[in-house]
């Protein structure tokens, strides 16, 4: 069989993984883009930051569930 693939117990475990770190990755970028200079308004720039915070939560919860067995 395939190296690769035989290592993980569920066939969508790697993309579970692959897709939680590109959730932390985007939302890191996100983070060292300073969304919050941009906007004039002090409301939509917590907003945009709980909602970037979300991500990063979403994406390393998404990545945990997918290496829990």
């Amino acid at each position: 069989m395939n190296s690769v693939t035989d290592r993980f117990a569920d066939r969508l475990e790697p993309i579970g993984i692959v897709t939680g770190a590109f959730l932390v990755v985007v939302g890191l970028g996100t983070m060292a883009g300073q969304p919050w200079s941009t906007n004039g308004s002090t409301l939509v720039s917590v907003i945009q930051l709980l909602g970037v915070a979300g991500m990063i939560a979403i994406g390393v919860g998404l990545a945990w569930l997918a290496r829990t067995e």
